[in-house]
């Protein structure tokens, strides 16, 4: 806490209600978490989510997923975080087209499914597979 941001107990109002405690919160708070505070209810008044947090830095914007997630039950928090990562969740078996829906799957996947479904696939490959994978992907490393 800075020293502009400090204060004295004898500063702040005798009898502490929400309203008193938030403005004497607000009061020396710093200008980019007063300009948050106040698009934060912005936000949540018209339930405009867009954008609010631009003058956050990265880790206080953490600090906030970290707390909203914090409060909700775990399978909520879970089913919130999956969307904002963009899960796709397990891939479907093939119906017709083996590759154009796993191409499919993979634009929807996130890093960690990706990662995931790819090594998992890789262990299952018979050996002259796993043989021919890496041979392709050598290829591919070349031409790029």
């Amino acid at each position: 806490m800075t020293k502009e941001n400090t204060c004295e107990a004898s500063q702040l109002p005798e009898k502490d209600t929400p309203k008193t405690s938030a403005s004497a919160t607000l009061k020396y708070a710093s200008d980019a978490h007063q300009w948050a505070a106040r698009l934060l209810a912005a936000a949540l008044t018209l339930e405009d989510f867009g954008g609010w947090a631009a003058r956050l830095t990265a880790r206080e914007r953490a600090s906030l997923a970290y707390a909203a997630l914090r409060s909700l039950e775990p399978e909520q928090a879970e089913m919130t975080a999956a969307t904002v990562l963009r899960a796709a969740g397990a891939p479907m078996p093939p119906f017709l087209r083996g590759m154009e829906e796993a191409r499919f799957w993979a634009s929807l996947a996130n890093r960690a499914e990706l990662k995931a479904f790819a090594l998992a696939s890789f262990e299952a490959m018979a050996p002259h597979d796993q043989t021919a994978f890496l041979r392709h992907i050598s290829e591919i490393e070349v031409a790029a």
